[in-house]
């Protein structure tokens, strides 16, 4: 083989390595992108309702009334 030729082979085959390392590369990102989505969604919705779960379970236990006024 002509020493071209064995460079474009050799090219050619670390491209191809680079495009299946890079593969799991791509489906991390994507899975980490779509669990930051969905977990600003969840504490955007959740914090709320948790806050009060959290007030509702102290001692003294309050009434829905006291836990939601301001005195």
């Amino acid at each position: 083989m002509e020493p071209a030729a064995e460079h474009c082979k050799a090219q050619a085959d670390w491209v191809e390595s680079a495009a299946e390392n890079a593969a799991p590369a791509r489906l991390t990102r994507e899975w980490s992108t779509w669990a930051m989505k969905n977990a600003k969604v969840l504490v955007h919705y959740g914090f709320i309702p948790f806050v009060i779960v959290l007030g509702m379970r102290s001692e003294p236990k309050p009434t829905l009334a006291n836990l939601f006024s301001p005195i």
